[in-house]
């Protein structure tokens, strides 16, 4: 048994970190969100949702955002049609959790993996506004696509990014590199 604990030690070691990082982060992030009681939408969802309407703006969409009170989300109108309702789920928290905990799996210096963290996660932040908004005029222009933009493209995008920011970490300053 000690023999396979040495020989699948980094291995290991990368599950222990990913599995602790990845708790440590949810649970905080779970504590944040036990602040609301559902009936009211957290104010991640609510920045995100505000910053979408600030970017189509910038592009003369005509966007609004309308809080639904005892629902715990936000409908989204584009042109006054109600295409979309917002989520905590559409705040890509998980998903910034999920790259933080894999970014400390595969650690690297602790400065440049604290700067990666943070760029990345703003980064995914960033593009995960233009996704909704991009999601939004989509769904506003074609409307019986909702399954396919919703469930697969959308989603695909954002993944996307995450995985080539992984690939990125990976290659380039992970201390597994070496």
């Amino acid at each position: 048994m000690k023999k396979y604990l040495i020989l699948y030690r980094p291995f290991l070691v990368f599950l222990a970190k990913f599995f602790l990082t990845y708790a440590v982060l949810t649970l905080i992030y779970q504590g944040y969100l036990s602040r609301f009681d559902g009936s009211s939408v957290d104010s991640i969802t609510h920045f995100v949702a505000e910053n979408t309407k600030q970017l189509l703006h910038l592009f003369g969409v005509d966007f609004r955002l309308k809080e639904v009170f005892q629902t715990g989300f936000i409908t989204l109108f584009y042109n006054q049609q109600a295409v979309a309702r917002m989520i905590e789920g559409c705040n890509a928290v998980s998903v910034i959790i999920l790259f933080a905990a894999f970014i400390v799996a595969f650690s690297g210096k602790k400065r440049t993996t604290l700067i990666f963290i943070l760029a990345g996660s703003f980064f995914i932040y960033v593009l995960n506004v233009v996704r909704i908004a991009l999601l939004c005029s989509a769904l506003y222009w074609f409307p019986d696509h909702e399954g396919l933009l919703h469930e697969i493209v959308f989603p695909l995008f954002i993944y996307g990014v995450v995985f080539v920011l992984w690939v990125i970490w990976v290659n380039k300053f992970s201390l597994y590199v070496r």
